[in-house]
């Protein structure tokens, strides 16, 4: 397999950057979800997996101004917001651009508040929410309110899986092959398979080989691989998917066809969770890290 894309994104739920080579550190790419709208009303970490409130996030986009290095400060984020002005984040009047913008009274804030917590919704896709009695008492157990179409909403606490005081939901890094889009697009031709819609940090290519072809990342779980010379990564879990893979984000318009066709098609058993979940994508920690580069190979899983 090679690499064929890399991004990073800077602020969570805004659109990233794609790069052609990136730090890997413990806690994933360099800047990777570096910064966070934080709801100063609610202490809740502003999310699109709630897009009544937060669908806006789709429309900015933020870049580093500068290549982070590691060991150094971060460098500034720019953000571009959807009426095409462009504030920083050292920029004095952002959080009130960003309130005005949002309708809503947020912050940006490079480490979560004690307590700080985001919120996801359970869209009615069939297939979607599981229907096993573990995962619905997850859900219901952490279900605080709903929309008005009855759809729940979930309350975790920020970084509950992920790396102490980061800003990732459950794992700090998101790896997808071009065979499980190829997949995808196979059962659902009029759907609008896009990388970015599932914001990955790492999309690898395939080989020709049968192994190369479907869901290949569903075998990887509980097994490491190395990317490039240096890094090296061990599968944790497979990715379950959300309503932000059905929201309209740059040129892509909204289409439930992307979430649907994957809890029809793929829905797998995540045994650290409990229960089976509509899933394309698998989650890794960072077991050594290192540069990687666009066109770095990536050698077959082997078990850990």
């Amino acid at each position: 397999m090679t690499v064929v894309a890399l991004y990073r994104y800077p602020v969570k739920s805004m659109l990233g950057e794609s790069l052609t080579r990136a730090t890997v550190t413990g806690r994933g790419l360099l800047g990777d979800r570096a910064y966070a709208v934080l709801d100063t009303e609610t202490g809740s970490i502003a999310s699109a997996k709630v897009p009544r409130r937060w669908l806006g996030l789709l429309g900015f986009a933020a870049r580093f101004v500068a290549e982070p290095v590691p060991g150094e400060p971060l460098p500034p984020v720019e953000i571009t917001f959807p009426d095409g002005s462009v504030l920083r984040s050292d920029d004095e009047g952002l959080d009130t651009a960003l309130s005005d913008a949002l309708g809503r009274d947020v912050s940006l804030v490079s480490v979560p508040p004690e307590g700080s917590h985001f919120e996801e919704l359970w869209p009615d896709i069939e297939g979607l929410t599981p229907q096993q009695l573990a995962p619905r008492a997850l859900i219901e157990a952490t279900t605080t309110r709903h929309e008005d179409s009855g759809e729940a909403i979930s309350r975790f606490d920020i970084s509950a899986f992920g790396a102490p005081g980061t800003f990732f939901d459950l794992s700090s890094l998101h790896v997808l092959t071009e065979s499980t889009l190829d997949r995808l697009r196979e059962l659902a031709p009029e759907a609008t398979f896009d990388p970015l819609r599932y914001r990955p940090n790492i999309v690898l290519r395939a080989d020709s080989s049968p192994d190369g072809h479907g869901f290949v990342e569903n075998d990887w779980p509980g097994s490491t691989s190395t990317i490039g010379e240096e890094v090296r990564v061990s599968f944790s879990f497979a990715t379950m998917r959300c309503v932000m893979t059905t929201l309209p984000q740059g040129d892509l318009p909204d289409d439930p066809d992307t979430l649907r066709t994957i809890a029809k098609h793929n829905r797998i058993e995540i045994p650290q969770i409990g229960g089976v979940w509509a899933c394309a994508g698998v989650y890794a920690e960072v077991a050594a890290g290192g540069e990687i580069a666009v066109g770095d190979p990536h050698t077959a899983p082997a078990p850990a």
